[in-house]
């Protein structure tokens, strides 16, 4: 990618969970990249269930169900826009039980 050359980030495919982490920690370092991150296993499972290539940003809630999807990255990313769904979020406490359903003219 060109943006890759322009920034002179330039790296091999990582092969172990090792070089993943290191990768991750250009991008922190090099780009004070402040919003907390977390690194797919070498089986990228993550990558599988969160439809998450290219990179994506997601708030996921206590309940396991995903509050919030961003664009695609690294150009698609919106930290601001992410920042007020997880502040939504957050100001709605956690999640309670689901309410109880009734068929149509039930009480």
């Amino acid at each position: 990618m060109e943006s890759n050359r322009e920034d002179k980030v330039l790296l091999n495919q990582p092969v172990s969970l090792e070089e993943r982490r290191r990768a991750a920690r250009i991008l922190v370092d090099r780009f004070a990249y402040d919003i907390p991150l977390a690194i797919d296993g070498m089986d990228n499972r993550a990558e599988a269930a969160y439809a998450a290539w290219p990179e994506r940003l997601y708030v996921v809630d206590k309940g396991g169900r995903v509050a919030y999807r961003g664009g695609l990255g690294p150009f698609g990313f919106e930290p601001r826009e992410m920042e007020r769904a997880l502040s939504v979020l957050l100001a709605k406490g956690p999640p309670g039980p689901r309410p109880k359903t009734t068929e149509p003219n039930q009480p």
